[in-house]
């Protein structure tokens, strides 16, 4: 072992000597004991500072750095503890972090695990705010041509408030003063941790709602909060509640706070309304207004109606005045009617005069010598046409003794031998019947052969 005269003489090799108290620790034990101390002597700590290099990871824990004029902490804010935050932290906010002192081996250094983290002051909260509202106009969230006009007479409207509040009651009373409409409620809590996740949801679930079912869709949305400090009106601040309001396909008026009172929302809404009450004076008129309105425009359409008819007769008149009388009209047609009628007649009576004349004329040439004369030369003719025709007749030779010859097959007159050869089977014609024959061939002549029944003609 070496002398402690040897402690300050440079070695190669590490080596303990009599009467050495410090002796060589791991890198794993000085880690542990620094951690323990550090813990130790500051176990809960808040610390004041401007947010820088803000990171969520995918874990859902955040990673950060807390920094002054002068010096800077790292800070880690573990999921269940991010997830509680009233705000979205973002890079440049001073805020005042509470949580407790630590070490970091891995990297050896030191951090605070940040439990709880606030705002440090309104002029901070302001700050986040005026940094938000630049990044979403940017979006073009709060772009006017993105907003929608308001139904006139909105048949259903959706609220999204808290149903315990004087919100409600002020707005529904109202409602049912000016007009009275069918109103869906959906609750939310409008102020705290859990407003903002509420708020944007039933905004998204009102839009969500397609009609078909038994719920109705809104035709109008209402959100609304009473005032308060800018604490408590911040959940109509948070990103998400005002992206569900730009995002909603149905009109929506803000409606959160008082008339000094402005929150994001405000920006993102078709309307925004001064107060919850002056929201339901907007959604609908004055149910009163619109009949007295209506009957007036009623009784301005009756008088039209009775001045166009009155203006319509007196025209009819003025008209009616200028035109001629009906006999000036008909008068000369009526004449020439009369004159045509006695003409007709006049010329009727000539004609069958004329007609008359005509048949004596034709009688007077009729006489009774030149008809028997007529009748005597037409009956000769006839009675020469007679006997020409009984001479002609195929049937008058039968009765000298003769007979004509046809095909049996085809029917045809048969006038040679040698087209009784080719037809074979003959039917002879008599004056008193006809004879079936069969033509048989030999030595040149055709042979007329009757049937078996019937004598042999030849």
């Amino acid at each position: 072992m070496a002398s402690p005269q040897d402690f300050d003489s440079p070695r190669l090799v590490a080596e303990e000597f009599v009467g050495d108290n410090a002796a060589a620790v791991s890198v794993s034990e000085l880690s542990s004991r620094l951690k323990r101390m550090v813990e130790g002597e500051f176990g809960h700590v808040r610390l004041k500072g401007e947010i820088s290099g803000y990171k969520r990871a995918a874990s859902g824990h955040v990673y950060l750095c807390l920094k002054d004029d002068s010096a800077v902490i790292d800070a880690v804010m573990w999921r269940g503890s991010a997830g509680a935050l009233p705000f979205v932290p973002q890079d440049g906010i001073e805020v005042v972090a509470t949580g407790k002192l630590t070490t970091y081996p891995g990297r050896s250094k030191y951090q605070i695990v940040v439990e709880r983290m606030e705002l440090a002051g309104e002029g901070a909260l302001m700050a986040l705010l005026e940094k938000r509202k630049a990044m979403l106009a940017a979006e073009g969230l709060f772009d006017p041509a993105r907003k929608q006009p308001l139904p006139y007479l909105p048949r259903v409207i959706g609220v999204v408030t808290s149903p315990t509040g004087a919100v409600i009651r002020d707005i529904l009373h109202r409602l049912a003063d000016r007009f009275p409409t069918q109103v869906l409620v959906w609750p939310v809590a409008v102020q705290g941790e859990a407003a903002a996740g509420q708020v944007a949801a039933a905004i998204r679930g009102f839009d969500a709602i397609d009609g078909a079912g038994v719920v109705p869709r809104p035709d109008l949305v209402i959100v609304a909060r009473g005032g308060g400090s800018i604490e408590d009106l911040w959940a109509f601040n948070e990103e998400a509640v005002v992206r569900a309001v730009a995002d909603c396909s149905i009109p929506i008026i803000s409606a959160v706070g008082h008339e000094t009172d402005t929150s994001l929302s405000d920006f993102a809404a078709d309307v925004r309304a001064p107060t919850p009450t002056a929201a339901a004076e907007m959604a609908v008129p004055v149910r009163a207004d619109l009949i007295d309105q209506i009957a007036a425009l009623k009784l301005r359409s009756d008088r039209s109606i009775r001045r166009h008819h009155q203006r319509g007769a007196e025209r009819l008149a003025a008209m009616v005045r200028l035109l001629p009388r009906r006999d000036a009209i008909l008068g000369p047609q009526r004449q020439r009617l009369d004159d045509l009628a006695g003409r007709l007649g006049r010329g009727l009576e000539r004609r069958i005069t004329q007609a008359r004349r005509d048949v004596d004329r034709a009688g007077a040439a009729l006489r009774p010598a030149i008809l028997r004369q007529r009748l005597s030369a037409a009956r000769d003719r006839l009675a020469g046409v007679s006997r020409l025709l009984d001479a002609a007749h195929p049937d008058k030779p039968l009765d000298r003794g003769y007979a004509w010859v046809a095909a049996r097959t085809s029917g045809k007159v048969v006038g040679t031998a040698a087209a009784a050869r080719a037809a074979g089977a003959v039917t002879l014609h008599f004056r008193d019947g006809a004879i079936d024959a069969r033509v048989e061939r030999g030595g040149g002549r055709a042979y007329a052969a009757a049937k078996p029944d019937q004598p042999d003609l030849f």
